[in-house]
């Protein structure tokens, strides 16, 4: 998502520098600690690739990604260039939840942490579920 979405943005308010990078911050620390956790710590028997565990996870993180880039799409194209004004999304997941591209990021990083089974990416799922319900929360409002 770090790299889909800002391709794909198209233009609007600017982002604060000092929350570019916080963000970008957060972004290097996890990818390393997710990275290290992997490569260097994680240790999976013969076979885990055909587990159920890795399936479902991987599984649940294809959804939730394909979940979330659709529902950025959505976000993206509610206004036509010079439009302001607040729109209600409507399509895809957006017809069952109000942060559908929430949802998708949670169940993305959820599935992620199926499919690792280490503790540092339980953490991450974690984090990523009690900040995207708040900003969730706060939108749906």
């Amino acid at each position: 998502r770090a790299l889909i979405f800002p391709l794909l943005i198209r233009e609007g308010k600017p982002t604060p520098f000092f929350t570019f990078v916080l963000a970008l911050l957060f972004c290097v620390f996890n990818g390393y600690l997710q990275g290290r956790s992997l490569s260097t710590y994680a240790t999976y028997p013969p076979g885990w690739l055909k587990d159920p565990r890795f399936i479902t996870g991987f599984i649940g993180w294809l959804i939730g990604m394909a979940i979330n880039i659709h529902s950025d799409h959505i976000l993206r194209n509610l206004r036509k260039p010079g439009e302001t004004g607040y729109k209600i999304p409507r399509g895809g997941m957006f017809e069952y939840v109000s942060g559908a591209n929430f949802f998708g990021e949670i169940l993305e990083w959820f599935g992620f942490a199926l499919a690792c089974c280490t503790i540092e990416s339980l953490a991450f799922a974690l984090c990523t579920l009690f900040i995207l319900s708040s900003r969730a929360k706060q939108h749906h409002q």
